[in-house]
């Protein structure tokens, strides 16, 4: 029996089909604004539809932003707080993988109402959960190699699909997971991979489609979230390193055209009375820099390393003089700030009853920081437990968004500086932004158009409602009516 027998006999034929089209990164001000007349064919389920920016998690980040997404939980209620997290207590760190999350996502839900799922890059995946369908996991899945289908048997053959002589792919070349060093001066071959990578998951999609009895089906494109970061300054001119008629001034918004092209191709493949909803999990928005969060608090006399950095470099925690430390920081999108708390931590300092005057002094002297310049820039300090409704897992001490995101954190130390031209990670021109897109198309409901107050946890009970399948209690958001 070859792939598309099995997937055949894996989708059931129920009458509610629901199609999830998800574009991380995806911005409302190109999406809805900027790019709109470029984009034909989400145009038309933008004006047959309901559609509004969608508040993404705090934070903003990939990962928790899927997994709050399709499990309709805060990252306080998940206890995932970034790609990395430090095992409170300890001076430790892990990876949040999927397996440290105790929630289901929508497909368990759907599966346990009877119907058949298609899961296909969506972050936070691997290793892939045994699905009433199929599942293909995403960009942290280390390769190919590695065991990132379900059911495992189709491994070669989802290879197989992507192997094709398209415009951009390359017949040798198989599925792609993400795009190699996607930070990176070498700005031609991550511009040709982008494309590629999109080709590629465009056409295991389409071909996966091709069968019509499926239920619920969801494929996400990772590509414009890479795009974003390696050419933003090329195209935005407000971005303080653009200039016009650069080589790479066309490379986004031919990027969106290409993707809608595609996304045009896939919406052939599902039958007229499929519900759509494209979504993503954040925007993005032009990058002035970073601050050196860690650079900070040396300065104000919180950290205290054993040595002198003879150049700049990550902080290690084996650099640091716990006894003589009472704050230390990481960098990323935004900034996790920790205090070492007598009681708590091995060799913490700060005595447990001034703990919440240190949190305070720190918002405070964080939150007057200034820019380079001497100008203000508006950074946002959170407590976690004034975020989220409950706080669990490893949460930090304090969330710091500089700038209000316009500036990255650095967590460096050695900079002889507290401010960084350049992400300390590799090129990179943009920031995360809060609001992702939402667009809801039923070809049996007139559409509402414009709608506000869209919030990411909403998403979930808008599939479940949509598929006829009972919301659970514990969602935290409703569903949107479209």
């Amino acid at each position: 029996m070859g792939l598309l027998e099995k997937i055949g006999s894996m989708f059931g034929e129920d009458d509610e089909k629901l199609l999830v089209l998800g574009l991380d990164c995806a911005t409302p001000q190109l999406m809805f604004k900027g790019f709109g007349k470029r984009l034909p064919n989400l145009k038309r389920l933008i004006e047959g539809g309901t559609y509004g920016e969608l508040r993404s998690s705090t934070p903003p980040i990939t990962n928790p932003a899927w997994f709050c997404m399709l499990s309709s939980k805060s990252p306080g209620t998940l206890g995932a707080y970034g790609f990395r997290h430090r095992k409170t207590g300890t001076y430790d760190q892990y990876l949040a993988t999927k397996d440290r999350i105790d929630h289901d996502r929508v497909w368990k839900y759907l599966n346990d109402d009877g119907k058949k799922t298609g899961v296909l890059g969506v972050p936070n995946t691997f290793p892939p959960e045994e699905v009433e369908g199929l599942m293909v996991t995403s960009f942290l899945t280390p390769d190919t190699d590695s065991e990132f289908v379900f059911p495992e048997e189709m491994k070669q053959e989802i290879i197989e699909l992507a192997s094709f002589d398209g415009k951009y792919s390359k017949e040798e070349d198989g599925y792609m997971l993400d795009i190699e060093n996607f930070r990176s001066e070498d700005k031609k071959r991550i511009l040709n991979d982008l494309f590629e990578m999109t080709e590629k998951r465009t056409e295991v999609t389409k071909k996966l489609l091709d069968r019509d009895d499926w239920d619920f089906f969801m494929t996400v494109f990772m590509a414009p979230d890479r795009l974003h970061h390696g050419f933003w300054k090329y195209f935005d001119e407000d971005h303080k390193d653009y200039e016009p008629g650069n080589e790479f001034e066309d490379a986004v918004p031919n990027y969106y055209e290409f993707l809608d092209h595609q996304i045009g191709e896939i919406l052939e493949k599902v039958e007229g009375d499929t519900k759509i909803i494209v979504v993503s999990d954040h925007g993005a928005k032009k990058l002035d820099g970073c601050i050196c969060l860690n650079e900070f608090l040396r300065e104000e006399g919180y950290l205290t390393l054993n040595e002198e950095p003879e150049e700049q470099q990550r902080l290690d925690e084996d650099m640091i003089d716990w006894e003589n430390t009472e704050a230390w920081g990481w960098g990323g999108y935004y900034a996790r700030l920790f205090l070492n708390v007598d009681g708590r931590e091995p060799e913490g300092k700060v005595p447990e009853e001034e703990y919440e005057e240190k949190r305070e002094e720190l918002i405070e002297k964080l939150e007057n920081l200034k820019g380079p310049d001497g100008e203000d820039i508006g950074t946002k300090v959170l407590k976690p437990e004034e975020v989220y409704d409950t706080v669990h897992g490893d949460a930090p001490d304090l969330m710091v968004f500089f700038g209000d995101l316009n500036w990255r954190s650095s967590g460096s130390v050695g900079t002889g500086t507290l401010y960084l031209e350049e992400n300390d990670t590799g090129p990179d021109h943009a920031n995360h932004d809060w609001n992702g897109i939402f667009i809801g198309y039923d070809p049996d409901t007139p559409g509402k158009g414009k709608v506000e107050g869209l919030n990411i946890k909403d998403v979930a009970p808008t599939i479940l409602k949509k598929m006829g399948t009972e919301i659970p209690e514990d969602f935290e958001g409703k569903p949107v009516d479209f």
